[in-house]
């Protein structure tokens, strides 16, 4: 099955924060809030702050080991599981939520970048071993967020009653019920069933949500050799502990993001403030702040208190019970992880920027930022339609109304626009008021008032004009509408909304190819791709 790749720059599509297309752009006033460029330079730099660390590599094997129990590991994964124990392998890591069914097109993106980035390293610097990895964000507990996924324009909640981090839930006969609707959807696509299965092999009646989330992900990207890690493990907390005891006793995060977001906010919105105390208390079914008042340390929801020595206490005896927040959790993945690049969205950037002196504070490796790859998919059909249109693939990015006018103008046999006979008005109005001003100098502003009356009446009829025009190409208008929902569902970019299970349904397993091909390894680009 043959694809087209073309590329935008983020810039041109007005789908990106400025902070975004900023980074991108290296821009100098970014400089003092990241510290390696994107460039293989910047590789070579990280991996020298990492060879300078320690790094844990006997425990994140042997966790590795223990959760991929019973899983079938290909050939490519058994490497790269060995090669955790070399002083020369690092790692590659996007982090995501366990979103149900993987959630947004762009989880999946954030992955395939990771593995087409190690790829490309392994060739470049050749010394080194480089290993793809999915860093699950297991302790998240939004669940109205992580529930919800869309699926060919259809909105598919979980209605389960569990309370707490989502990946400590549990598939439930409501759960179960989802996969039904899915098959319902897909199961009459080419490879439809083959999906289905897949999720109902993974999601199966009591197995934890994070359990069925790296099941699935393992079976879908095995093959590339990812590797995936759950970190809610009381082992890899347990060498994270000295940075929740300075956090405790210091609370030095947010002082650090404090600094930080002083510069930061004179030039771009600040993501995420922080808190005095970055922590929060992990229950199965609970995640709760944790807040000093007094000089005792409390769990307001919980009902929980705690002196310093008795908290201090319960991290030593239970590690697993201190789940970092937005500010503490990048920090715990590369405490953890022997990484050199963090792969994410504009949002997850523009709050890692925010964390360069939290990384210093706590004496860990920052390490280099990338934005991840980003898609629009298109059907070859709707490729050839839009251009018979004669429109461009970075017209695809322009809104509905302002390409519909723009091809009622192209096919008008007259011109739509009045542009001509509003500047004429306004010199007409300029000699009223001067003639009106020799009268009286106060009434220019009655002019003004007029002329913005005449003009504006003309605006309307312009637009009057247009849509009557419009009204005269009525199938085309619609081709142009049901390309853009189906492209960009509530004006929205289509990974940040539909789900990946249509598009597997209809290309199987060589969609995840045509993504890998596409991925720019520094490209950081908006890439179109069409698919027959």
């Amino acid at each position: 099955m043959e694809a087209q790749y073309s590329y935008l720059p983020i810039e041109s599509t007005g789908f990106f924060s400025k902070i975004a297309v900023e980074y991108v752009q290296q821009h100098e006033g970014l400089s003092p809030f990241y510290q390696h460029s994107v460039s293989i330079e910047g590789i070579q730099a990280a991996i020298q702050a990492r060879q300078q660390t320690i790094n844990h590599r006997q425990l994140l094997y042997d966790v590795l080991v223990e959760q991929s129990a019973g899983l079938s590991l290909t050939t490519l994964q058994q490497n790269n599981l060995q090669a955790i124990l070399s002083e020369n392998t690092f790692t590659i890591t996007t982090a995501h939520q366990p979103n149900i069914f993987t959630g947004p097109l762009y989880f999946i993106y954030k992955i395939i970048h990771a593995i087409q980035l190690a790829d490309y390293l392994k060739v470049q610097l050749p010394q080194y071993h480089f290993i793809p990895f999915y860093y699950m964000g297991s302790e998240d507990a939004d669940l109205d967020e992580l529930g919800t996924i869309t699926i060919d324009g259809k909105q598919l909640t979980w209605q389960t009653k569990q309370t707490g981090a989502v990946g400590r839930m549990k598939v439930d006969q409501s759960f179960l019920q989802l996969i039904e609707e899915i098959k319902g959807q897909i199961d009459v696509l080419p490879h439809g069933k083959q999906l289905s299965t897949l999720f109902a092999n993974a999601y199966t009646l009591g197995k934890t949500i994070q359990q069925a989330t790296l099941e699935l992900v393992h079976t879908l990207f095995a093959n590339f050799g990812l590797l995936i890690l759950i970190p809610d493990n009381a082992r890899l907390k347990k060498v994270f502990e000295p940075v929740i005891i300075k956090e405790l006793s210091e609370q030095f995060s947010h002082q650090a993001v404090e600094a930080t977001i002083r510069e930061m906010q004179q030039h771009y919105p600040i993501q995420t403030q922080g808190r005095t105390i970055n922590l929060f208390y992990l229950m199965d079914t609970y995640r709760e702040r944790i807040e000093c008042e007094n000089n005792v340390f409390v769990v307001k929801k919980a009902g929980l208190q705690f002196s310093k020595e008795a908290i201090l206490e319960e991290l030593q005896q239970h590690p697993e019970r201190f789940s970092g927040n937005v500010i503490l959790r990048g920090l715990f993945q590369e405490t953890v992880l022997p990484n050199i690049v963090f792969i994410g969205g504009g949002g997850e950037l523009a709050y890692w920027l925010e964390l360069k002196r939290v990384f210093e504070s706590a004496g860990v490796p920052y390490p280099m930022l990338l934005l991840r790859n980003s898609f629009v998919l298109i059907q070859e059909r709707q490729l050839e339609i839009w251009r018979s249109l004669q429109f461009s693939v970075e017209d695809l990015f322009k809104p509905v109304l302002h390409l519909q006018n723009e091809y009622a103008k192209r096919h008008s046999d007259y011109s739509l626009s009045l542009n001509d006979e509003i500047a004429q008005i306004r010199a007409i109005y300029a000699l009223i008021s001067a003639h009106a001003a020799k009268a009286d100098s106060a009434l220019t502003t009655h002019v003004q008032v007029l002329q913005h009356r005449a003009i504006e009446k003309i605006e309307q009829l312009e637009k009057k004009m247009a849509r009557a025009e419009r009204r005269k190409y009525a199938t085309d208008m619609q081709r142009i509408a049901n390309i853009k929902t189906q492209l960009f569902p509530n004006n929205n970019l289509q990974e940040r909304v539909e789900n990946f299970s249509v598009l597997y349904g209809k290309h199987g397993p060589e969609l995840f190819h045509h993504i890998y091909a596409a991925s720019k390894s520094f490209g950081q680009q908006m890439g179109i791709i069409a698919m027959s």
